[in-house]
């Protein structure tokens, strides 16, 4: 009867979303007001950032049963969204995601489909992997259509997406698929894995990978920091995400993070927080040129505080973890080029047989077209010597591979201590929430 309820409740209140291009002088503001859900703020920031918008600020607010979110947001090159249809767009979407649908909670954003087979890997990370499992992928005439890779912390895995090269199609042949999973585990079992590598093959049909990505590591306990002799540590002291917990009145944790600003950041955090069975209920993101602040005010789905030490320490070490895992580490390097079957075996052959490291990679094909960028280091995680890289675009063509960017060269954040009351702190001083409300309906 009580889902009843909440579904009568959230057909009667349908989700507002207003955009408005007047609000503030630099960026495009777009106000949620629903009913709340839990995993709601996650749908919201998910539909945001897979349109590839930058949120610089957000206000989010859901006590009491009411989702009222702000977000201040820009297109790639940080400008206002002034498209008619982009922005219409972004409101049917944000309207379908918050508004009546079933739970999807655990498995956001999986949909049905039959063009390609997802394999999803986890494993420990060695140099060479990536171009092993694609030697893997080629000799069984999988075609890889999509694909992403993450490595943190000693582990890697991703998610790719391969159809059978002759049909263009999902793979449905089950000794094909068995062969496939028997093969990927051999390679991800070549180094001394003291944890247990994972092959999955999902049905036909897609998902969010970055959702999943996230979900695969965690469950693979990728926060749990190693350091290994001979390779540089994750990042040096003051370029480490800092991560505070505090409990405070009226039962409420704040969490406050400090970072250096990057694409998608906020839905990491928030993507983490939701699979570790957290609610925000009040929180402020607020980003500069360099860096992003973030605080939010959680609870358990219980109801309950952050209530143990080691309760404490695991939400900080995974939500460092999330900022981490995506950090574009090493140098920035962009292939475009037609598409063929064993593209991408020979391209991290050619990485591997000069000794470079793939620390993260994203591939996309579209139209015959390949385009990937990968994200490399030396094999001690040092940057690339330019020569070897020069050598690299010889081989594959210096217009196929693009140096974009170094990322080693990116500025350092300055050490500074992380403080609760960036925003909310003086006001849990002053007064609660309910009193703040209070306060603000009078004004």
């Amino acid at each position: 009867m009580d889902d009843e309820f909440a579904k009568l409740v959230r057909r009667v209140n349908q989700p507002r979303v207003v955009i408005d291009n007047n609000a503030c002088e630099d960026a495009t503001v777009i106000q949620v007001d629903s009913v709340n859900k839990h995993g709601i703020l996650l749908e919201v920031v998910q539909v945001l950032t897979d349109m590839n918008l930058t949120i610089t600020k957000a206000y989010i607010s859901s006590d009491g049963g009411w989702f009222m979110d702000v977000f201040n947001v820009v297109d790639n090159d940080g400008n206002k969204i002034r498209d008619k249809e982009v922005m219409d767009y972004i409101q049917s979407r944000i309207e379908t995601s918050a508004g009546f649908v079933p739970s999807r909670r655990g498995s956001v954003g999986v949909m049905p489909a039959e063009e390609h087979t997802s394999i999803e890997l986890a494993g420990t990370d060695r140099p060479g992997l990536l171009s092993e499992v694609c030697a893997v992928l080629a000799d069984l005439h999988c075609n890889v259509v999509n694909a992403e890779i993450w490595t943190h912390n000693a582990r890697a895995a991703a998610v790719v997406h391969v159809t059978d090269d002759s049909m263009s199609c999902a793979i449905s042949d089950p000794k094909c698929l068995s062969m496939i999973k028997e093969l990927l585990c051999n390679v991800l079992k070549g180094s001394d894995d003291l944890k247990t590598a994972k092959t999955t093959l999902s049905a036909p049909g897609v998902m969010h990978r970055e959702r999943r990505l996230h979900q695969i590591m965690f469950a693979d306990r990728d926060y749990e920091r190693v350091e290994k002799a001979g390779v540089r540590a994750v990042e040096e002291g003051s370029s480490r995400p800092q991560v505070t917990l505090l409990n405070i009145e009226k039962d409420y944790t704040v969490v406050t993070m400090r970072s250096k600003d990057r694409p998608k950041l906020l839905f990491d955090i928030v993507c983490t927080l939701t699979d570790m069975q957290y609610v925000v209920f009040h929180g402020m993101v607020n980003t500069g040129r360099i860096e992003a602040y973030q605080e939010f005010y959680i609870r358990h789905v219980d109801g309950l505080p952050i209530s143990s030490e080691a309760e404490r320490v695991r939400v900080i070490q995974c939500l460092e973890a999330a900022i981490e895992r995506r950090a574009s580490e090493g140098l920035e390097l962009e292939l475009c080029t037609d598409d063929r079957l064993g593209l991408l075996s020979d391209i991290t052959r050619i990485f591997r047989e000069n000794s470079l490291c793939i620390r993260r990679a994203l591939i996309s094909t579209k139209g015959g077209k390949a385009k990937d960028t990968f994200y490399v280091t030396d094999v001690t995680g040092n940057p690339v010597d330019p020569k070897i890289i020069d050598s690299i675009r010889a081989q594959i063509g210096h217009t196929a591979l693009q140096v974009k960017c170094n990322s080693s060269l990116a500025p350092k954040l300055p050490h500074q201590e992380t403080t609760m009351g960036h925003f909310f702190g003086n006001l849990f001083k002053a007064r609660t929430f309910q009193n703040f409300k209070l306060i603000r309906s009078y004004s």
